[in-house]
C-alpha cells in the first residue's frame, strides 16, 4: 500500500461549530456542533444528504458566511474571513468572459497587486500542469465545461494557497468529463501538494479521490462517521472495480441514506 499524502499535523480544525439561517421570521438550524480536522496535505472529502449544510459548511471555512457557534483555525490561526490562504472552486466556473484564460488565472494575483512577470510564469506553468497548454489566449466561451474548470482549478492555484476548498466542482459535467476531471484532479493535487477539502454528492468520486471521507447527517448537519479510505494511491478508474472500493461505497451510502433517529418518550 502507498504512503498516505498527508502527515500527523492538523492544517484545518473545526471545533463544535453551528450555523443558523433567519428566514421570514423562523430561525433554522443547518449545522450543528459540527466538529474535525483535515491533516496537511490531506484530501478531505464531505458528503452528506441535500439540504445538510455541506456547502455552508465550506463557505464558513472560506470565510464568505459567519459561524453562531465554534471556532475555525487554519494552522493555528483564527479565520476571521476570505483570505488568500484559501483557494475556492466554486460549482460554475464562474470565468470573466471578457478575459482570456491567462487573464482569468491572473485575475486574483492582480487583485492582491502581485502580477508581474514572475506571477505570469507561474500561471502559464498552472495553465500547462492543469493541461491547457496552447489555450492561454482563448475565451471561456471557446471551451468546454471541463476546459472552464481547468481553469478555475488554475486560478485558484495561482495565488498558492495553503488550502483548496472545491464546492461540488464537477457537477455540472457530464459522466465521462467528470470521471476524466476525477483523473486530471488526483494528477494536480498530488504535483502541487496541497491540502484539499471537497464537497460531492457522488460518494464514488469521494471514494475515489479522498484519504478520508466526513458523513454529515441530514439537516442539522452533525458529524456521523469519519471514514478512513486506505486503498492504495494512485488510484484509476479500475479502482472502482475492486471490492474493497464497493466495500466502502456501500459502507458510506447506507450512512448518508440512514433515517435519522427520533427520539421516544
Amino acid at each position: 500500500m502507498s504512503e498516505p499524502r498527508s502527515d500527523t499535523t492538523a492544517e484545518l480544525s473545526v471545533e463544535h461549530v453551528g450555523k443558523n439561517f433567519d428566514t421570514r421570521g423562523t430561525t433554522i438550524r443547518v449545522l450543528d456542533d459540527v466538529s474535525f480536522s483535515v491533516k496537511r496535505g490531506e484530501f478531505f472529502v464531505i458528503v452528506g444528504p441535500s439540504g445538510c449544510g455541506k456547502s455552508t459548511l465550506l463557505r464558513i471555512i472560506q470565510g464568505l458566511e459567519t459561524l453562531n457557534d465554534g471556532v475555525i483555525t487554519l494552522a493555528g490561526r483564527p479565520l476571521l474571513g476570505p483570505s488568500a490562504d484559501r483557494g475556492f472552486v466554486f460549482q460554475q466556473d464562474s470565468l470573466y468572459p471578457w478575459r482570456t484564460v491567462l487573464q482569468n488565472v491572473l485575475f486574483g494575483l492582480e487583485i492582491m497587486g502581485k502580477a508581474n512577470s514572475e506571477t505570469t510564469g507561474r500561471a502559464m506553468s498552472l495553465i500547462e500542469l492543469v493541461g491547457l497548454k496552447g489555450f492561454e489566449h482563448h475565451y471561456p466561451r471557446e471551451l468546454s465545461g471541463g476546459m472552464r474548470q481547468r481553469v478555475n482549478l488554475a486560478r485558484a492555484l495561482a495565488i498558492d494557497p495553503q488550502m483548496l476548498l472545491m464546492d461540488e466542482p464537477f457537477a455540472a459535467l457530464d459522466a465521462l468529463t467528470r470521471e476524466t476531471m476525477q483523473q486530471e484532479l488526483l494528477r494536480i493535487a498530488a504535483a502541487a501538494n496541497k491540502t484539499v477539502v471537497f464537497i460531492t454528492h457522488q460518494i464514488d468520486e469521494a471514494v475515489l479521490l479522498a484519504d478520508r471521507v466526513l458523513v454529515l447527517s441530514a439537516r442539522p448537519g452533525r458529524v456521523v462517521e469519519t471514514i478512513p479510505i486506505d486503498l492504495p494511491r494512485p488510484r484509476s478508474l479500475a479502482t472502482k472495480r475492486s471490492q474493497e472500493f464497493q466495500g466502502l461505497v456501500d459502507r458510506i451510502w447506507n450512512l448518508v441514506s440512514a433515517k435519522p433517529q427520533v427520539e421516544t418518550v
